[in-house]
């Protein structure tokens, strides 16, 4: 699994400390790969884990993300600034807080060609053993990702696939 970190200067982004990105693609129950995208903090904000936690929760309050489990398409909220570029292997995930190239695989791309849109989940809760640089096995993803504890307090949204020519 590849990932891809960024960092900001501002006061909440002090506080969620390091996001990194996982992408991921993976059979639904149509039979059809849907392409996912896991932002998360490392955990490792100026104040800790746990205020690490909730500054994410206040950023998705911010931005307008609905934490819980309710899924979001985010094509159908003009307010919501939250945008996708996906070209040349790569998708460029923006949105405050965050903006982050990440490496995306063959299999990725082509379902999120395919669906026109990504499923992104904004975990709140930190995982400190995904940092950049050390190997995430499919079992650790899978473990971390089905967590009912990091779905409950995840923000769950879909974004619309931009492309150079859209």
């Amino acid at each position: 699994m590849s990932q891809t970190n960024t960092a900001s200067a501002s006061s909440l982004q002090s506080r969620m400390g390091t996001l990194v990105v996982i992408p991921w693609a993976g059979a639904h129950e149509d039979g059809e790969d849907t392409p996912f995208l896991l932002a998360y903090s490392l955990g490792d904000g100026v104040d800790g884990p746990a205020a690490g936690q909730e500054a994410v929760l206040e950023a998705a309050e911010e931005i307008g993300l609905p934490v819980g489990g309710a899924i979001l398409d985010t094509a159908q909220v003009q307010k919501v600034k939250v945008r996708l570029l996906v070209e040349g292997g790569k998708a460029v995930l923006t949105m405050p807080y965050l903006k982050v190239t990440c490496p995306v695989p063959t299999q990725w791309t082509a379902a999120a060609r395919a669906r026109g849109s990504v499923y992104v989940i904004l975990a709140s809760r930190p995982w400190p053993a995904a940092a950049p640089g050390t190997e995430v096995t499919e079992e650790a993803l899978r473990a971390f990702a089905a967590d009912e504890q990091v779905l409950g307090t995840a923000a769950h949204f879909l974004v619309p696939v931009g492309t150079l020519r859209s």
